[in-house]
């Protein structure tokens, strides 16, 4: 029979259903931000090589998370849309909570959740595991990059998905480099780039994103709309910055 849990039960059966996963774990949660204890209890699964997915709508990370992130080479992460539902489970339990992934070993907020034996409740486990698998398959799988992390998102994107990984046809046209590569070779972090293109005319800002400019347009900056890894600019190599 599922059981209630209080805040300080949904923390407690959270950490026991990440620390029994043996087989698979799927986290969907709205924000992707993740604590030390929750970063602790991923990384012990990628060492034992733990198929896990996780599923979010907003990734708050912040660039060391991220590089730590992409070093753990059995995690893969999903991006989906209008993205509310909260539920984590392994291969014999599944709770599903009002408690954001962010959230856990934090008592701020008042929470709820149900906790779901498969044991004891098949069906309702049967039901909310080919829920996740439905959400898992139309999300859009990325592997999240440092271009996505800045406090004002770098490009008008529907999605934080990565420009940095992928094959040369999606990320470069002729000579140029997307925004990540480009900082690089300036010694600039991402955000830096994108703010010092704004300045100079070749972007614009529109509330916390970044849009291209006649300028821009003019300079040879290209904003690829689609791609398997979401949208991004591609600037030339010998833009000038100064």
């Amino acid at each position: 029979m599922a059981k209630f849990l209080s805040t300080t039960g949904t923390n407690y059966h959270l950490e026991e259903l990440i620390k029994g996963a043996s087989d698979r774990l799927i986290l969907i949660s709205p924000f992707l931000k993740l604590n030390d204890r929750m970063k602790e209890l991923l990384a012990d699964k990628n060492r034992l090589k733990i198929d896990v997915r996780i599923v979010y709508g907003k990734s708050e990370l912040q660039p060391q998370e991220i590089e730590w992130l992409r070093g753990l080479s059995y995690i893969r992460t999903s991006f989906c849309k209008n993205l509310h539902a909260k539920c984590y489970m392994n291969e014999e339990m599944c709770i599903i909570t009002s408690l954001n992934l962010y959230e856990f070993s934090q008592v701020n907020n008042n929470e709820m959740g149900i906790l779901i034996q498969r044991s004891d409740d098949g069906q309702l486990y049967k039901d909310a595991y080919e829920e996740a698998q439905r959400i898992i398959r139309i999300s859009d799988e990325v592997r999240i990059s440092l271009e996505r992390v800045a406090s004002s998102d770098p490009e008008p994107a529907a999605t934080p998905a990565s420009e940095a990984s992928g094959t040369d046809s999606e990320t470069s046209s002729a000579d140029k480099l997307p925004s990540s590569k480009l900082a690089q070779k300036f010694g600039l972090k991402t955000a830096q780039l994108l703010d010092r293109a704004t300045e100079l005319g070749y972007l614009s800002q529109q509330g916390d994103k970044h849009a291209l400019t006649a300028k821009g347009e003019q300079a040879g900056v290209e904003f690829v709309a689609k791609s398997r890894f979401g949208p991004y600019f591609l600037w030339p190599q010998d833009l000038a910055l100064n």
